[in-house]
């Protein structure tokens, strides 16, 4: 388990409330929505030692019966053995009980500890609760909780208390628990305070959760009895203890001084219900992110759907366009709520768990899991929405599969409807996922119905998934992001703002791909095969026997809604905006969110063994190397990688060069072919194609780098002020394309400390101060200029695609191609460029990739659309174009002008010279 470091603290401002609107307990807790009731009494059944030192709490209104002791009493030192039934059960249990705490190092975490005396507070009672507690506090040298605190002021001869009490049983005979009561022992504890001014206990809040997480060994029955919102009977403990007692999760929260909140001078009654309160609220939170929302079963939810004002609105407007009944409406919206709702089932899940595992432990040599502790810290109390790239369809499973058994609740999950197929659908809906049509245009019922779901999981508390790129990329690039479902989201926020919700971007990266031969196909130009289940059942035996490497999930740094509001909506004012409402700064705020989510995507990525070598491999004519050069280019880039970091959330393989080759051989991904003078290493056919897949994966991190080796392309020298000028000049470009985090003066400041990393490498020299610094790399072919050569290459058919743009722009001239007629021109020229001269990678002539290189020149104001929707520009694109003549060579630039199309309607007649 991953160490929870830092734990949501405990502030205790009086207009601390839950989430309004929170679904009632059915369970037996109090809710603590009550603002003037307190919850639920901590009732503790007297443990079964002779002197019966643990007996009930008392009523809020029952007064203790003497006044605590204070002044030396209450320091006398503190007895070092357990109680005789205490270590008696504790044996009983041990062998049952496997336990996992968080933080790790408990005894370092209590070092924060103001070093007051220390009560710990439990959700409810239970023994066995007790019991987990003392073991966990002895194994890792933390204050005991069967010892007293000094003076005893609980009068239980105990240092724990518990928010809330189970029915009593014959082992510990009591009455029920009063209906509405509040802590007598926490009581106890204030007042004690309030006696003696120089007492302050430390209360430290634990949960725990048994068989949140059975192990593999566990059966599936075990499922039934694993941890619930449920507050179970002694029977039931026995038997999740009995069944899953090994998957024991204990966690420790930051300490609360009472000092402090006695300090407050607030009256007693009242410091009470706003403490008990704030752990209940504190407690709700870490169980909703350990084993998720109190579900409502999809009928339910269903049910709330169509129960709302938006959906009954959009109800009546379909039976008027399709002139029916407002039955037959209904019955359509409700056929729409059952297509689109997941129906989380637990047992399915922890099933599904059983199986995925030795299916991830055969496919792959190992799943990483970077920065997860990280997420554990900022998600209690927020709404998560999960927000990872899009590769392949393994990053349903992976995601979902490594929450859960890391102790976080599995999101519901937004699948396409094309997955909702026989059997996998089912199963698919059973762990989360919930289906969304390809396109919901035309259909206001089903966008009303879709959208309303959305706000129920989200002011539900449920954690959701989605791909804001839409689909899985085809070429290894993160895709532009679509604003559909995150529109939806900050929509549903907005119409109920009690929840905070927390975006956690997600990279996930992979070594080869089960979709391989598929993308392969369709960048050729086949079009996507549609999903069947037998397509499915046939390629299970495939995969199985295949070897796919390693995979590593990083967690990126999550973004906050409300921030993002405060800088893109600074006119709100924080209260519900209706459903009907379309606030101006809407659109933006979601473009807005969509690229900062994406850039921390990049900014989490992971360098794998495949990674650098398909950045060398693919950097050479025929895609192979003699071993030294490969050695020695690897070990180049991890060294930019290490001197020059991108940020602190990137991973790097921490294999060595000759390591990482012999991977690449393993995995089939790299031939060897043996030679008398060095072994040649490489990649050929299809394998070089799916090869720029995974340089494309990480192509942002060398962005400054890429440029400055550009620049050195044709040139020999070069003063360090014009490789910034254009550096500059081309970076909004680079920005929009690769979602790099810098702004333009950032990007300069890395350019200069590139540059000086290169020079320390060897690989330019600083030939003299004048300009800025002139700098000059090495004559001939070196080993130097081999390698800047190498590092150039990835981001050279960037320049070479804008530089198409230009060109074709300027063939035809100003107010001749409307965008659309641009994007298909540019595209033709890259296909023809790619077939007459070296093949390219597969995404040199996406459409895609142009349109946004069109889209940013737009925004630049370097075309314009005239009266006819039509592009039209100035001199200033002539200018662009000049510099981009810097730093691609003559050849190449004459070849590009001359297969740059002209569009049809200016193209010369047959038979005419021109022709």
């Amino acid at each position: 388990m991953v160490p929870m470091q830092n734990q949501t603290h405990l502030p205790f401002p009086e207009s601390e409330r839950p989430p309004q609107g929170s679904p009632a307990s059915t369970d037996g807790r109090a809710t603590p929505t009550e603002p003037d009731v307190p919850a639920g009494g901590e009732g503790a059944p007297p443990l079964p030692t002779a002197g019966n030192p643990d007996e009930a709490d008392e009523p809020a209104s029952a007064e203790p019966s003497a006044s605590p002791p204070t002044g030396p009493e209450r320091r006398r030192s503190i007895p070092a053995r357990r109680p005789w039934w205490a270590r008696l059960l504790g044996r009983l249990l041990e062998p049952w009980i496997a336990l996992t705490v968080e933080p790790e190092s408990p005894g370092d975490y209590a070092r924060e500890w103001t070093g007051g005396p220390v009560c710990y507070v439990l959700e409810d009672y239970g023994l066995s609760n007790a019991l987990i507690l003392e073991r966990a506090c002895r194994e890792y040298g933390l204050p005991s909780p069967m010892q007293p605190l000094p003076g005893d002021p609980l009068g239980r001869k105990r240092a724990y208390v518990a928010l809330s009490r189970r029915n009593a049983s014959a082992l510990a005979p009591s009455g029920p628990p009063s209906g509405k009561t509040r802590s007598a022992s926490l009581s106890r504890l204030l007042e004690a305070h309030r006696t003696d001014p120089a007492l302050d206990v430390q209360l430290v809040p634990v949960s725990i959760f048994v068989g949140r997480a059975p192990d593999k060994n566990s059966g599936w029955f075990s499922v039934l009895f694993s941890e619930n919102w449920t507050l179970v009977g002694r029977f039931r403990r026995l038997m999740a203890i009995a069944l899953n007692g090994r998957s024991t999760l204990v966690r420790f929260s930051p300490p609360v001084s009472l000092r402090q909140q006695v300090d407050e001078g607030l009256p007693p009654e009242r410091t009470v219900r706003k403490l008990s309160r704030v752990l209940r609220a504190h407690f709700r939170r870490i169980r909703a992110a350990v084993i998720g929302p109190d579900l409502s079963t999809r009928r339910l939810l269903v049910d709330a759907v169509l129960a709302a004002d938006t959906v009954k609105d959009a109800i009546a407007d379909q039976a008027r366009r399709d002139k029916s009944s407002l039955n037959d409406a209904w019955k359509k919206a409700h056929a729409y709520a059952y297509e689109i709702a997941a129906d989380y089932s637990h047992p399915v899940v922890r099933s599904a768990s059983f199986i995925l595992a030795p299916v991830w432990n055969r496919i792959y040599r190992g799943v990483l899991v970077h920065h997860l502790d990280k997420l554990k810290q900022a998600a209690p109390g927020h709404e998560v929405i999960y927000v990872p790239c899009h590769r392949s369809h393994m990053d349903y499973l992976l995601l979902s599969y490594l929450l859960y058994t890391k102790g976080i609740v599995p999101p519901h999950i937004v699948a396409g409807v094309n997955l909702n197929l026989p059997v996998v659908g089912t199963i698919l809906r059973k762990g989360g996922a919930f289906f969304i049509r390809r396109s919901i245009r035309g259909s206001a019922l089903y966008s009303a119905v879709f959208s309303e779901y959305m706000a129920q999981l989200v002011s539900g508390g449920y954690s959701i998934e989605y791909f804001i790129e839409g689909g899985r990329s085809r070429t290894g690039r993160l895709l532009p992001p679509k604003g559909g479902t995150l529109a939806m989201t900050v929509r549903a926020y907005l119409r109920q703002p009690t929840r905070p919700v927390m975006f956690q971007p997600v990279y996930i990266g992979y070594e080869k791909l089960m979709e391989g031969t598929s993308y392969l196909d369709e960048l050729s130009g086949k079009p996507k095969e549609k999903e069947s289940i037998w397509q499915l059942l046939m390629g299970i035996p495939k995969v199985l026997r295949s070897n796919y490497g390693q995979v590593v999930v990083n967690f990126g740094e999550p973004i906050y809604l409300g921030e993002v509001l405060g800088e893109h909506a600074p006119d709100w004012d924080g209260k519900p905006v209706p459903e009907d409402e379309k606030p101006t700064w809407l659109a933006n705020t979601v473009s807005a969110l969509g690229q900062h989510i994406q850039v921390n995507v990049n900014r989490a990525a992971d360098v794998n063994p495949i990674n650098l070598l398909a950045l060398a491999l693919l950097s050479t004519p025929k895609h192979a190397m003699g071993e030294g050069d490969l050695l020695a280019q690897i070990a180049l880039s991890q060294h930019l990688l290490a001197e020059l970091p991108y940020s602190d959330r990137v991973t790097v393989t921490p294999h060595t060069p000759a390591e990482i080759i012999a991977h690449g051989e393993e995995i089939g991904v790299l031939t060897r072919t043996a030679h008398p003078l060095g072994d040649v290493l490489g990649v050929g056919g299809d394998n070089a194609v799916l090869l720029s897949y995974f340089r494309n994966n990480v192509l942002h991190l060398f962005t400054a780098a890429s440029w400055i080796a550009c620049c050195f392309q044709n040139n020999r020298r070069m003063s360090l002020r014009t490789v910034e000028r254009l550096g500059r000049s081309v970076y909004p470009f680079l920005q929009g394309e690769l979602f790099l985090p810098w702004t333009e003066d950032q990007f300069a400041d890395r350019l200069h400390r590139t540059v000086d990393a290169f020079i320390r490498e060897g690989l330019l020299e600083r030939v003299s101060d004048d300009d800025g610094g002139i700098l000059s790399r090495y004559a001939g072919q070196t080993d130097e200029v081999f390698r800047l050569r190498a590092i150039g290459h990835s981001l050279q058919q960037a320049f070479e695609r804008y530089y198409i743009t230009i060109s074709v722009l300027a063939k035809n001239g100003a107010g001749t191609l409307s965008a659309g007629e641009l994007e298909s021109l540019c595209q033709q020229a890259a296909q023809r460029l790619s077939l007459l001269y070296a093949p390219a990678a597969p995404e040199f002539f996406d459409k895609t990739l142009f349109r946004g290189f069109i889209q940013k020149l737009r925004e630049l104001k370097l075309v314009w659309v005239d009266g006819n929707g039509k592009l039209t520009f100035d001199e200033r694109l002539d200018t662009w174009a000049k510099d981009a003549k810097v730093i691609l060579g003559r050849e190449l630039r004459h070849t590009i002008e001359k297969v740059s199309p002209e569009a049809a309607s200016k193209a010369p007649l047959p038979g005419s010279p021109e022709s």
